[in-house]
Formats: C-alpha cells, structure tokens, sequence
C-alpha cells in the first residue's frame, strides 16, 4: 500500500487491532506512551476538550481524570475502537464519544482544548487545522502528538534496529504485522511536524514544539491568541 495516501493505511493497520491496541502501545513505546501522553495533558486548558482519533480512548480517560469537571469528547472513525474505549470508560461520567472522521469533523460546538495523538501522520495537515481552527475557541490550543524519526545517526541505527525486532515479532502477532512492516517507512517520510507548524502558522496561530525520547516523537501546540 503507498506511503504517498497514508490515511488509507489507517484500517489497514487497526483492522481487528482494537482488543490489543492498549497493551500494544504500552510494550512497544517501553511504557513511554503514558509519559508522552501526561505532556500533552500539561498543555490542556479549560472546560471542553476534543481529543481527536481517541482509539480506544486511553488519552480520553487520562483528561477525563484531571479535568473531571470538564466536558470531553472523544472521537474516532473506527467503530471497534470507539466499542472498545465506551465499554472501558464507563465510570466517566464527563466523557461522550462520537463516530466521525476528523478531517471531516462537524460539530456543533467549540473547544477551549483540541488534542491528538498518533493523528498527524495520517491526515492532511492543511485539511485538518481549518477544521480544528473552526471548532476551537478564542485563546484555545491544538496539541499534536507523533512520532518522529530520529535526527542523531547513533539513535536512528538504534530505532532502526528496534523496527526490524518490531517486524520479525509480527509474524506471531498477525493483526499488526502490517502495522510493524509500514509503520517506520510511513514515519521515516513523514513530514507531519514542518507540515503543521505551517499549517497553523497560516490560519494564525502561535507555535512551539518538543522532541521526545531521544526525538522519536514530537508534541506540537499551536495557540489561537485573538478574540474572535
């Protein structure tokens, strides 16, 4: 499947993944995923958070937990993941989740917060900003999270190796072998981080941005500093 549509490798890589997505993520990222995860919560403010490509919701519940008088909304286009993330956030009283395409988002209400994690590299970065811009209050914040390939040479042999471990593991976990196979050629080409800085820039908002873990992930927060 070509790198060059990489939204389209969006079902491919989470067809029947959603029952081991959580347990997935935590062993592949060494439990980092957790601490990336508190870093965009730091970044939240306000009443009404959007956390968009929620998957089965593990960002979702973790804003839900330190803004429990907020309104949180999670949402997804992948059904399984959304079952996945009602049926494991049901003490949440303060969190709804909506099957919906983000780059097509409608709603009929703003954020003071958007987050995302995972999403960028997917999505058109152009497409996915007006959308958010039209959906987020006067003074809100975007927040990004992706990976990211490595600049140091030393650390990118290192993520290298790591990926070819990620592949032969695969063939015994066959829901993600895809997943392990694409997943470091989609990031090596990548160029989500230069795209949406850009992309915010153009519509206004204010920027900075985070390397990660050695810079294999970056965070990105784009803030709408005007009134309107």
């Amino acid at each position: 499947m070509s790198i060059n549509s990489p939204k389209s490798l969006v079902s491919k890589f989470f067809r029947n993944t959603s029952g081991s997505y959580d347990k997935v993520v935590h062993w592949t990222t060494f439990g980092r995923d957790g601490i990336w995860k508190k870093e965009i919560i730091n970044k939240i403010y306000g009443k009404s958070i959007l956390d968009l490509a929620c998957g089965t919701g593990i960002l979702t519940r973790k804003i839900a937990q330190r803004f429990p008088h907020a309104d949180v909304i999670g949402l997804d286009m992948s059904m399984s993941y959304l079952d996945v993330a009602r049926f494991n956030s049901k003490s949440f009283e303060n969190i709804l989740f909506i099957h919906q395409d983000a780059e097509k988002l409608e709603l009929d209400q703003r954020f003071d917060s958007i987050t995302s994690s995972y999403i960028p590299k997917y999505c058109d970065a152009k497409t996915l900003i007006k959308k958010c811009v039209t959906h987020l209050n006067p003074n809100g914040v975007i927040i990004l999270h992706d990976f990211t390939y490595p600049r140091n040479i030393f650390v990118r042999m290192i993520w290298n190796f790591y990926f070819i471990l990620l592949r032969l593991i695969g063939y015994f976990i066959p829901t993600w072998k895809d997943a392990f196979i694409i997943l470091p050629k989609l990031i090596r080409s990548s160029t989500w981080l230069k795209d949406y800085i850009s992309a915010m820039r153009e519509v206004g908002l204010d920027t900075e941005f985070r390397y990660f873990t050695l810079g294999s992930c970056a965070i990105l927060v784009g803030r709408r500093l005007d009134n309107s």
